[in-house]
């Protein structure tokens, strides 16, 4: 039987899954598709061109729309969009690393120019529409890398700060404030959208 491109992409995220980014191999992959590794070869030169692919097919089918929709501003796609990413990087193990150290495939080139000229027709410079997209990228990336990291942690961070030195007075009442909130992300989000808007503001 023939293998698909999109069959391999799809296998290795799933072993992504199972084993993480540091048991994901050619040799395995090609193990559970019951092929050689070489037959892995016809499609992709190497197993970075692999990852690569990976990225590309999680972004596409679970990062949400590359463009506003008819009639929607930029700020309310641009949010929608780091939701979406969130969402997706969450619903695989190690993605943060795998998406770290990938690059776009050419295919996606259409789309990353989509999403420079949606926030070049909202007023801003070319690089600085650059700019945005890859600071919400980072600071999605981290929040989902720091989510996931606690979830491994055996103890947690904000009891043991409690009972240190600085656990009283307004440390106190900011942890009390804060512990238990699942909107911090929602925070973090609107203060960057909402310095973007002010840029654009200032400008005009």
């Amino acid at each position: 039987m023939k293998l698909e491109r999109q069959e391999v992409v799809r296998t290795a995220i799933r072993l992504l899954d199972e084993v993480g980014l540091a048991g994901l191999s050619l040799r395995r992959l090609a193990r559970e598709l019951d092929v050689q590794a070489p037959a892995l070869y016809w499609h992709f030169a190497n197993k970075q061109e692999l990852l690569d692919e990976m990225v590309t097919m999680m972004a596409v089918e679970g990062y949400g729309p590359d463009v506003p929709e008819p009639g929607q501003s930029w700020d309310d796609w641009l949010a929608g969009r780091a939701r979406g990413m969130r969402d997706g990087l969450r619903a695989h193990r190690d993605a943060v690393l795998l998406t770290a150290g990938s690059r776009p495939t050419a295919d996606r080139a259409s789309a990353i120019e989509g999403m420079l000229q949606a926030l070049c027709d909202a007023g801003f410079t070319p690089g600085e529409a650059l700019l945005n997209i890859l600071v919400v990228t980072d600071y999605v990336s981290g929040t989902v890398l720091e989510e996931q990291a606690g979830h491994v942690r055996e103890d947690d961070a904000v009891e043991r700060l409690e009972g240190g030195p600085g656990g009283e007075g307004v440390f106190a009442a900011a942890i009390a404030e804060v512990q238990g909130r699942e909107d911090a992300f929602e925070y973090g989000l609107g203060l960057l959208i909402d310095g973007m808007r002010a840029r654009l503001a200032a400008r005009s």
